[in-house]
């Protein structure tokens, strides 16, 4: 296994070293309220947000590949671990805090093994559908989370369900002074990213909240505040958890695995292929590995490649992790000398940040473009959405990634299944298969469009069987077009043979046309050229037609 350090530093010259340090203060101001908000939904200390954007950053900067992406604490990865952690351990605990620590170690262990086994492939069978409903489904899970400390009212169950029905029987006694903060700050973010993107609106509502609380005593008016944040650099620590324990996390830490290599993956090949740079997806694993390491050591939580992070650095000008080390050298120096007004800050303007984090998971955009594709995915999307809400953020990952698998496998058992027939002009195109079609008098052009395996391979064969019997006329030549086929499994070849021998029986010739040569080795392996015959399978399908004495008409 090569490593390689600093690809995502060097080359770099000074001049560009000044403007990604610039671009670093401009994502620091615009994304460390956002930090502090994640730690509502990880149920962690405020603290440990800014824990997020230290090691963790330096990590993937040293062993990472990508220039642009923004490797910090993630709104799903938190709903992921938070979910299942909080029923083992009192949320912010000191157990909870040594689970947390463990499952992220879990996590970077994962990442280094995928790294090792080269397994980032994992990450593919979480489909863009299933991947936009999941997190529309987490935004929704987020944000009825967060309503409880808007509006001050108790909602102390974890299930999101019953959160919005225990809030709805709350709301005759909310706190009108949180519910006021609330609607003032969340209309400011909404505001200020819909008409001022560039600006850093949410560390403006956070500097002017701190100051109002502590000026105006919120706390003396009933306002909930998040009390005294220690400072200083975070301690090198090992997580106190069990073997039992431990091995109660893998779950957790396999969910947030697949959601870090899929979005990190996306995430740093959008930028990547937006500048025209080369990325490699197994060095950023490994830097993943690292960063989460570092979280893990440090007190935080699971790190990942956030999107919408990585967009900030984007549009601030960043072209190298040089950024991002800055945004961690401020860290350093709040750390050090500024947690103290940390303690002003009202839970409500906390939770009101995480809300506007939530209202952005919902794609909106996303869902109406995959319903304007079909209807299919589209409620393949929405069922994603509704099992985070409705089960949990673990399993709806589970529902996400087993959905995806079995709308692959719909595909290939129920392919497009067409034959070349005659359009209005006499020339031939591709049509959908259909009882009394033909190419021509007593010739069917078949094609199957997916690899033969043994759950679809009876369909191949008694499609193939109704064509030629309810043919118009008496079929002596069918001409299977092999250019979808790349594969073909035992099962598939033995029922192939039959259906080769059931045809042969009839003297009806069958010939294979667009037979690839990794095509050809499997049908020789399974023992189907010999069935058929090396003289009836041919590169192209004009040779195959040609075979039959039948001139192609119209590109066939």
């Amino acid at each position: 296994m090569g490593v390689r350090i600093l690809e995502s530093l060097l080359p770099l010259k000074p001049r560009d070293a000044l403007r990604d340090a610039a671009a670093g203060l401009t994502l620091a101001s615009m994304n460390a309220p956002q930090v502090l908000g994640y730690t509502r939904i990880a149920g962690t200390p405020v603290v440990t947000g800014l824990y997020t954007v230290l090691l963790p950053l330096v990590g993937f900067a040293l062993f990472g590949s990508s220039r642009h992406l923004v490797v910090a604490a993630d709104s799903a990865t938190a709903a992921i671990f938070s979910s299942s952690l909080s029923r083992m351990a009192p949320l912010a605990s000191e157990k909870y805090m040594a689970l947390v620590g463990m499952l992220t170690l879990l996590t970077a262990g994962l990442l280094l093994l995928a790294r090792i086994f080269k397994l980032g492939f994992l990450a593919d069978f979480l489909s863009r559908t299933a991947l936009v409903g999941f997190l529309t489904g987490v935004g929704i899970q987020v944000g009825v989370a967060m309503l409880p400390d808007m509006i001050g009212v108790a909602a102390p169950s974890h299930r999101t369900l019953v959160q919005a029905w225990e809030v709805m029987g709350g709301l005759p006694h909310l706190n009108t002074f949180d519910l006021g903060l609330s609607v003032l700050v969340v209309g400011a973010i909404l505001s200020g990213k819909r008409f001022f993107p560039h600006f850093p609106t949410a560390m403006v509502v956070v500097v002017g909240m701190i100051a109002a609380s502590a000026a105006f005593d919120f706390a003396g008016h009933g306002v909930a505040v998040i009390g005294p944040v220690p400072g200083g650099l975070p301690s090198l620590r090992w997580p106190n958890v069990s073997w039992a324990e431990t091995l109660a996390l893998l779950p957790g830490a396999a969910s947030c695995f697949v959601m870090i290599i899929a979005q990190s993956a996306a995430t740093s090949r959008v930028y990547a292929l937006r500048h025209g740079e080369r990325v490699d997806e197994n060095a950023d694993i490994l830097g993943l590995a690292a960063a989460n390491a570092g979280a893990a050591f440090t007190g935080a939580f699971v790190v990942n490649g956030s999107p919408t992070q990585t967009a900030m650095a984007d549009n601030a000008g960043a072209r190298s992790q040089v950024a991002q080390l800055t945004f961690a050298a401020i860290v350093v120096v709040v750390l050090v000398a500024l947690t103290g007004p940390l303690q002003y800050l009202p839970h409500s303007v906390l939770a009101s940040i995480v809300f506007t984090i939530a209202v952005g998971m919902v794609d909106i955009r996303g869902l109406k473009a995959i319903l304007a594709e079909g209807e299919g995915e589209f409620r393949l999307a929405l069922l994603a959405a509704a099992a985070v809400p409705g089960v949990g953020v673990e399993q709806g990952i589970l529902l996400a990634i087993v959905l995806s698998l079995v709308r692959h496998v719909r595909h290939s058992y129920r392919p497009h299944i067409s034959i070349l027939a005659p359009n209005a002009l006499g020339r031939w195109e591709p049509t959908p298969a259909a009882p009394g079609l033909e190419t021509a008098p007593g010739l069917i052009v078949y094609r199957f469009a997916a690899d033969l395996f043994y759950a679809n391979v009876d369909r191949f064969a008694d499609e193939a069987r109704e064509l030629i019997a309810k043919a118009p006329s008496p079929v002596r030549h069918f001409v299977i077009d092999a250019g979808a086929l790349t594969d073909i499994d035992f099962s598939a070849a033995r029922t192939l043979r039959d259906l080769l021998t059931e045809l042969q029986a009839k003297k009806i010739e069958v010939v294979m046309g667009r037979v690839s040569a990794d095509l050809r080795e499997d049908l020789e392996r399974h023992g189907i050229v010999a069935a058929l015959g090396a003289e009836k399978i041919f590169r192209t399908l004009h040779e195959a037609l040609a075979a039959v004495g039948v001139m192609a008409q119209g590109g066939a």
